[in-house]
């Protein structure tokens, strides 16, 4: 077993290196191409007359799916078994980057070529072949320039969405030893020219699956580049790498998935290869990997089961003004924006992910554009309440208290008056405060901010004042 230290305990909101959204620093090209993405999307989305259909049927299925992923995860094992294929499980990533070492020695293997898989995110998967002596090259390209510049991606679908060309040019100039070009179809042609010769002497192939088909046995990969395809087909080996939550009933509902995604992630009809894999093919061994690793525990919190519905789509970071503006490395973990707010939490536990719940304003503009209508913002106040409240999460005995303290005050009309009252008398004197003395948490937020101030009365005040007035109007 390798001894390379795996980073899995990420995802504390607020580090020294990582300064939340008290300062925030990502790249304003980040915020603006999200944005430029979001606004393209929602156009198609809202193009198709009948897209909020799709997404109600869409949550119905995974619903479904979910409640009785037991018998279908069992279902699929059988049907792709039948195929040639072999399948493994794996409690959490240790155990999985240890299937792959294991497979990897079986076959000799000495280079990897690697299609976009979140899941080989999870297990570090890169660093842990690197450790054993295995060469592990990302095929697509937002994942290879991240690779090239010992980065983590900054999203899901465009890893590579806070750099811009000239910075793409800079670094296949450094690394790669090329020319220097900000145009958009050389730099690929460079990509492709280094990428092909790997294809070709790689001895393994690793990807991830975008859906399983239970009823058939049949993993959907779905891509716009042709390298998931050159990395699954080429190798002798393939690895599929699967997240137990990615099976669906049946074939049937593989169009209205293929309908709904495209769309929501990249604002096409159809990406450009749809891959159905329904086992090994001759002279060649398939292995699948099924994935928990953190997610029984959003099957044992019933009222966060629409977490797993996720596409993976990446609509909800698009649209997000928090994600806009923090940017990925924020979140601490693999899965940035609102998703990884309300996913990373039960994947690595509350007392080191706790935080991310808090890390929202609330808009609900995610659960506007999300295609599986996962609610993420009753989802993000479920995970604030269990972060407040249990004893197994982050928050201290002190930091439990002051939520008390503040419930109590928020729960009477006299109560809150005092409340406000005292606030109105505190803020004056926290501003005479200096900031280097403010305590770590309240720093990290007021570093980058000035405190508000108050404009005009209090509404309690402006209430009573125009209470009468506003009854009439609503009489007449």
């Amino acid at each position: 077993m390798s001894t390379h230290p795996v980073h899995l305990g990420g995802a504390k909101f607020i580090k020294p290196w990582t300064k939340g959204l008290g300062e925030p620093d990502s790249p304003k090209s980040l915020g603006a191409t999200a944005e430029r993405s979001a606004k393209h999307n929602r156009s198609v989305t809202d193009a198709v007359p009948y897209f909020q259909d799709w997404r109600e049927a869409a949550h119905q299925v995974k619903t479904f799916a979910v409640a009785n992923l037991d018998k279908l995860l069992v279902e699929f094992e059988q049907k792709i078994t039948a195929r040639g294929a072999t399948v493994l499980w794996a409690k959490d990533a240790a155990e999985a980057n240890q299937h792959v070492l294991d497979i990897a020695r079986r076959h000799h293997v000495k280079s990897v070529v690697k299609s976009k898989s979140m899941v080989s995110e999870e297990m570090e998967l890169n660093h842990v072949l690197e450790s054993e002596g295995i060469r592990a090259i990302e095929t697509d390209l937002g994942e290879y320039i991240v690779q090239l510049t010992g980065q983590r991606p900054v999203h899901i679908v465009t890893p590579a969405i806070h750099m811009s060309a000239a910075d793409v040019g800079h670094l296949f100039h450094e690394k790669l030893d090329e020319p220097f070009t900000e145009e958009h179809t050389k730099l690929t042609d460079i990509a492709r020219r280094h990428l092909r010769e790997e294809y070709l002497k790689a001895d393994m192939g690793v990807s991830g699956c975008n859906f399983a088909l239970a009823d058939t046995g049949t993993m959907v990969v779905i891509e716009n580049e042709g390298n998931a395809g050159l990395s699954t087909a080429t190798p002798p080996v393939h690895v599929a790498l699967i997240g137990i939550e990615k099976m669906l009933p049946s074939v049937d509902y593989l169009p209205l998935m293929l309908n709904l995604l495209p769309r929501s992630g990249t604002g096409q009809k159809l990406t450009s290869y749809t891959h159905l894999i329904h086992g090994a093919t001759p002279g060649r061994k398939l292995y699948v990997i099924l994935l928990d690793n953190g997610r029984s525990n959003v099957l044992k919190d019933p009222a966060a089961w629409s977490a797993l519905h996720c596409l993976r789509c990446g609509a909800c970071l698009n649209n997000c003004p928090v994600y806009r503006r923090a940017g990925g490395w924020a979140y601490g973990w693999v899965y940035p924006g609102p998703i990884g707010s309300i996913l990373t939490p039960h994947l690595l536990g509350l007392k080191t992910a706790g935080k991310l719940p808090f890390a929202s304003s609330l808009c609900g503009v995610c659960a506007e554009v999300c295609p599986a209508k996962i609610d993420i913002p009753h989802q993000l106040i479920h995970l604030r309440d269990r972060a407040a409240n249990e004893p197994s999460s982050m928050n201290s005995l002190f930091q439990r208290t002051i939520w008390t303290v503040w419930a109590w005050f928020m729960a009477g009309p006299l109560r809150y008056r005092l409340a406000a009252f005292g606030m109105q008398l505190g803020m004056p004197l926290i501003k005479l405060v200096p900031r280097s003395l403010h305590p770590s948490m309240l720093g990290a937020w007021t570093r980058g901010r000035e405190l508000p101030k108050a404009t005009g009365p209090a509404f309690r005040t402006w209430w009573r004042r125009n209470h009468d007035r506003y009854e009439s109007k609503k009489e007449n």
